[in-house]
């Protein structure tokens, strides 16, 4: 009897891009008072104490939880969607709680039923489980500056991201506007990840769940929302879904088949998130302080930003290749992600993120001045 090679699924996928890393990480953890970790934006900030009683409250949850979550975390999901993005006539049959958004788009096209001969598409530097998205589906993947100006022959699924990671780069209402239009009019599948739509700094990022934007409409438009960054909760994996019921209808049976519940736990404490915004304020408070030390110090060492509007991190170049500008970095004790991580467009550039403690940060631009 011949098995199935157990490295058949992983060798459709790309390198893991981090473990490039970690020779540059062992330089950086040499640096006499220690590495200042900019590389990974993971949230170091305490989660909040109302959403940590929250998840106490209901520790004591021995049933299954459902895929669809409880009602009540579905009334906080339309709620926050209609006093944060703008959305309007949602119901329960709007939203889809998911176990962290990384599992939900790395999964997508296969839930879809997507395979090969099928196209999906996204920015040309981007997140890079897009594409690995794509690949454990077996189907085609693009990339674009300009999504109208991609061919919608084939094109099932059309990835937008704003904010941008990692170019922290916002799409304005009147292109989100244009774009929606164009997959309408060809039959495409929008998807936009805004997980960092409410870490806007020099812009205030619009959804496309407003109806400036949808024109009232949620047909063939899916909106991806995360509480890992907004309310530090990385380590609960609490993510949502928004938008078209025909998409999100036969998605939630699917997932029902696959088991993918979010723990009762989580769903408890994504309720007390979504329905409190104080916490929130203060949360981006604290990375706009850092936002503005990280932006000084590295202009000041001779770095250009770009874009970095909004989002957890600062896109820079010295206009050198990006490993090079990792190790001069490293050799400080700072360890960045180099940009290549996010497509070949990214090779002069390095994404630093603003997920470092205060003391961290500020060891970071003592360093750098």
């Amino acid at each position: 009897m011949s098995l199935i090679p157990v490295s058949a699924l992983s060798d459709r996928l790309p390198t893991f891009p981090w473990d490039k890393l970690e020779p540059y990480k062992k330089t950086a953890a040499a640096h006499p008072d220690g590495i200042v970790d900019l590389s990974v934006g993971t949230p170091v900030d305490p989660v909040p104490e109302l959403i940590q009683k929250a998840l106490v409250g209901a520790a004591d949850s021995p049933g299954y939880p459902t895929v669809w979550g409880t009602p009540e975390l579905r009334d906080a999901i339309t709620g926050w969607a209609e006093r944060r993005l703008g959305a309007r006539g949602l119901t329960h049959r709007h939203v889809l709680p998911v176990v962290g958004s990384k599992e939900l788009v790395a999964w997508l096209p296969t839930q879809l039923g997507l395979g090969p001969g099928d196209k999906v598409a996204y920015p040309r530097l981007a997140y890079p489980t897009y594409e690995v998205g794509a690949r454990l589906a077996r189907a085609d993947h693009e990339t674009y500056d300009d999504p109208t100006e991609l061919d919608p022959a084939h094109l099932k699924l059309l990835w937008l991201n704003s904010p941008s990671n990692p170019t922290g780069r916002v799409l304005g209402k009147e292109e989100l506007t244009r774009i929606v239009a164009w997959a309408r009019e060809h039959g495409v599948l929008v998807l936009s990840d805004e997980c960092y739509l409410e870490l806007g700094w020099e812009a205030d990022p619009v959804s496309v769940l407003h109806p400036d934007v949808n024109g009232g409409s949620y047909d063939g438009i899916v909106a991806v929302h995360s509480l890992s960054k907004r309310s530090n909760l990385a380590g609960y994996r609490a993510a949502f879904l928004v938008g078209d019921p025909a998409v999100l209808g036969p998605l939630l049976q699917i997932r029902k088949h696959g088991g993918m519940m979010t723990p009762a736990p989580t769903q408890a404490a994504a309720v007390a998130a979504l329905n409190d915004d104080t916490h929130v304020h203060e949360q981006r408070e604290r990375y706009a302080a850092r936002r503005a030390v990280l932006r000084r110090a590295l202009l000041s060492h001779g770095f250009r930003i770009e874009h970095s509007e909004a989002s957890l991190y600062l896109w820079a170049t010295r206009d050198e290749p990006c490993w090079d500008t990792v190790a001069h970095l490293a050799g400080l004790g700072i360890l960045v992600a180099p940009g290549d991580f996010y497509g070949p467009a990214g090779a002069s550039f390095v994404r630093v993120a603003l997920t470092a403690t205060d003391e961290r940060v500020a060891a970071a631009a003592a360093r750098l001045g």
